[in-house]
């Protein structure tokens, strides 16, 4: 059957719609840029006017996402005749800006005006309270973004529970109902393995680590790693933060932060390339894509598959280190005198529950998650009142963990994402370790030399698998329909429990 010529008025809004899509992305880069200055150099008096301005633009950017013309451009471009004559790309950005404007128009714009300045706001009261040890300083402001996100819920809609909405801003698709025996099941294996670890009487050496490592010579490690594992360093930079990230102003610039800590050099290595992952996504994406919805990644769960496959699944493996390790022992040779390659892979695998997410380890990292993702269902839910959670925080720790902070700044106050509002997110490095331990069962297949690879140093290779099969899409593909296209399986979370127990049963001998 012929393809029916599209007529005037389609065409126009396809033209339009395109239009529009392009404001919207180069208003969204210009506060990317504005939202890396604020939480890296921006000068901290300035910072409260910052963020009206920064309100202002938000604001003019969400008003343009949910005006008439936009809904007109829709209306028309989602009519059968027409929407089956688009190509998959704008049928793409089509999805995600219809998904949009559907939920913004439910948002009043005096009301998202206000969220973005309290979020900008939050966020510097945050740091201060983390600075201070001092959760009251920063209840209020967390008071009034759980008060925020709770009417976001009812503006979106749901069916079951109202972090359901909260959710699918970060994994669309993704329920409490479908999430919680994921989790449930993740955490029971998890809990009975560290269990067994503990038991076992082999215990790396972690000592080595408790001593001076200079930052000067961290950050010089950390830029020559990064360009090793193929971050293009002429299309982003690498600077530090209280709370490392990375920030996709566009294809072209793309940029990272870390944190750097004299006696925990961990701290570093493995948040820099835990970024660069996140980093080699945004600057793998089709550049065609450019000044369209669907540059970004397919969803916060995908994205962070691709960071903790970097940071875990390459950065901790034997055969990263086996490359690296004259490198790290150049930058210290003091500090490493002595200890041998294999004291040092298993030091940097050892498992042991600690107080820092950022910090934690491969095994009980998804414990971190299940805990602040049991907290954020209650506080949504109305369940957990704002002022309790320094107490319930520290009985939820001894509970999955078995450790209590001695301190807010240890315990409850360690992350910035409730600060932007990020309610919602915490499920996603879980989900991104279940999507990328899925993923390299599929590398694993595809490129039987993939450990080799490392080896060699031949990273590039592995990022151009990358590139070729998750990174260059975008988008243009749900989550669910990314998962399916790279592994031929709906999500499942057998392939993590399967590497989680290979992995530290080999390295503790049990």
């Amino acid at each position: 059957m012929a393809q029916q010529v599209l007529d005037e008025t389609a065409q126009r809004a396809i033209e339009q719609f395109m239009e529009i899509d392009q404001k919207i992305c180069h208003f969204n880069n210009i506060l990317g840029l504005l939202g890396w200055d604020a939480r890296t150099y921006a000068p901290k008096k300035g910072k409260p006017i910052f963020a009206k301005a920064k309100g202002t633009l938000s604001t003019e950017t969400f008003k343009l996402s949910v005006s008439d013309e936009m809904r007109g451009c829709i209306e028309i471009l989602s009519r059968p005749n027409v929407f089956n004559q688009l190509d998959p790309e704008t049928k793409a950005c089509l999805r995600e800006r219809k998904k949009d404007y559907e939920k913004s128009k439910r948002i009043p714009a005096d009301v998202y005006n206000e969220y973005v300045v309290l979020a900008s706001n939050a966020n510097d009261a945050w740091e201060e309270a983390r600075a201070m040890d001092d959760f009251s300083h920063f209840e209020p402001y967390l008071e009034e973004m759980i008060a925020m996100k709770r009417r976001f819920a009812t503006y979106f809609g749901y069916e079951k529970h109202p972090y359901d909405a909260l959710l699918d801003e970060f994994e669309p698709g993704l329920t409490v109902e479908k999430l919680d025996p994921l989790f449930s099941d993740l955490r029971q294996k998890s809990i009975d393995l560290l269990n067994r670890i503990q038991q076992s009487s082999r215990k790396p050496r972690t000592d080595l680590f408790n001593q001076n490592f200079n930052v000067e010579k961290q950050k010089e490690f950390a830029q020559f790693i990064i360009g090793k594992l193929g971050y293009d360093l002429e299309a982003g930079r690498l600077d530090e933060t209280t709370h490392p990230f990375a920030m996709g102003i566009n294809t072209g610039d793309v940029r990272i932060t870390t944190r750097y800590e004299p006696d925990n050099p961990r701290m570093a290595v493995f948040g820099t390339i835990h970024e660069t992952g996140h980093a080699l996504y945004e600057q793998g994406v089709n550049p065609e894509y450019e000044g369209r919805v669907i540059r970004r990644g397919a969803s916060f769960g995908i994205h962070e598959s691709q960071s903790r496959f970097l940071e875990n699944f390459v950065g901790r493996t034997q055969e990263f280190w086996t490359y690296f390790y004259d490198d790290i022992t150049a930058h210290f040779p003091h500090q490493l005198s002595g200890v041998s390659l294999d004291e040092f892979y298993r030091a940097v695998n050892s498992v042991e529950p600690s107080l820092i997410r950022v910090e934690a380890d491969e095994l009980t990292y998804n414990l971190h998650i299940m805990l602040r993702y049991e907290i954020e269902k209650g506080l949504i839910a109305g369940d957990i009142a704002v002022k309790d959670l320094p107490k319930i925080w520290n009985e939820k720790m001894e509970d999955y963990l078995g450790v209590t902070p001695p301190s807010n700044r240890l315990g409850v106050l360690q992350d910035v994402h409730w600060s932007h509002g990020g309610v919602g997110y915490f499920p996603s490095y879980s989900l991104g370790n279940l999507y990328g331990a899925q993923i390299l069962n599929t590398v694993l297949k595809a490129m039987p030399n993939f450990y080799e690879l490392i080896r060699r140093g031949e990273f590039m290779k592995i990022r151009e698998w990358l590139r070729e099969n998750v990174h260059q899409y975008g988008k243009l593909y749900t989550p669910a329909e990314l998962i399916r296209k790279v592994t031929g399986e709906e999500l499942d979370a057998k392939y993590l429990v399967d590497y989680l127990e290979q992995k530290f049963t080999k390295l503790y001998d049990l």
